[in-house]
């Protein structure tokens, strides 16, 4: 089951064409993009705008993206986060709830569970039932994600890959199958990673191209870089000493 259907970019009402995220290309000339699959990937270079677009699709959802420590800029951008404000998305029923996952904010969002259990002993049951600071990353990732994604929602996760051992990945690869196929979750991710980009029956839509469409799993770069550097990585260091 899929809950949201599609996001429409309102590019005609962008307040500006010169200042990010307005002027990144493939958001000025992508209309809309459909969801056919309870996984969908975001695939593109860095800078090509998917988890630009990730992050409004949560705003624009009312999911609320957990905040790391505030970096203060010398020219702060009055666009940077307002691309939301010019999305709309389309719910298949109504809205339903969800969560935004980044590794970069995530140590922050750990160290609010271990004080919400402080101040309210059991909240912790809900997170794998194991303090999620005293896990390595990899597997305090692996507790969080295997606890929260029984929860019927909409997950959105920016690079899930980063803190994830080869084996890790394939242990959350299982798991967007699994929760995908029982019909109460759907998840859109931004990724790198070639391991998740396998997903069966997932949907991948590229970044690199303008508009964005959707790709083939073997035709993605990533596919392609690590077929090509397995089956012959001596290649890479031709003429080295």
């Amino acid at each position: 089951m899929l809950h949201l259907k599609e996001v429409r970019l309102l590019s005609e009402k962008y307040p500006t064409r010169d200042h990010y995220p307005f002027n990144i290309d493939v958001l000025r000339n992508t209309r809309s993009i459909a969801f056919s699959s309870p996984v969908a990937f975001f695939v593109g270079e860095n800078g090509s705008g998917k988890t630009t677009l990730l992050e409004a699709l949560a705003r624009g959802c009312h999911i609320h993206i957990w905040s790391g420590a505030e970096n203060t800029r010398v020219d702060p951008n009055p666009y940077e986060e307002m691309l939301f404000l010019y999305i709309e998305v389309e719910w298949t029923d109504r809205i339903i709830p969800g969560s935004f996952f980044s590794s970069q904010i995530f140590r922050n969002f750990a160290g609010l569970v271990e004080m919400w259990e402080a101040d309210n002993p059991g909240q912790i049951e809900y997170f794998g039932g194991k303090s999620l600071l005293t896990q390595s990353h990899g597997q305090s990732l692996m507790s969080f994600f295997r606890a929260r994604y029984k929860i019927k929602g909409l997950y959105l996760l920016d690079e899930p890959e980063t803190a994830l051992s080869p084996k890790s990945q394939l242990e959350l690869l299982k798991l967007l199958r699994e929760m995908g196929a029982l019909g109460h979750a759907q998840f859109i991710i931004a990724t790198h990673s070639p391991i998740l980009l396998a997903c069966p029956g997932s949907v991948i839509y590229s970044f690199d191209h303008t508009p964005v469409k959707t790709i083939q799993y073997e035709d993605t770069e990533y596919y392609r870089i690590y077929k090509t550097f397995m089956e012959n990585p001596g290649q890479y260091f031709k003429g080295e000493k």
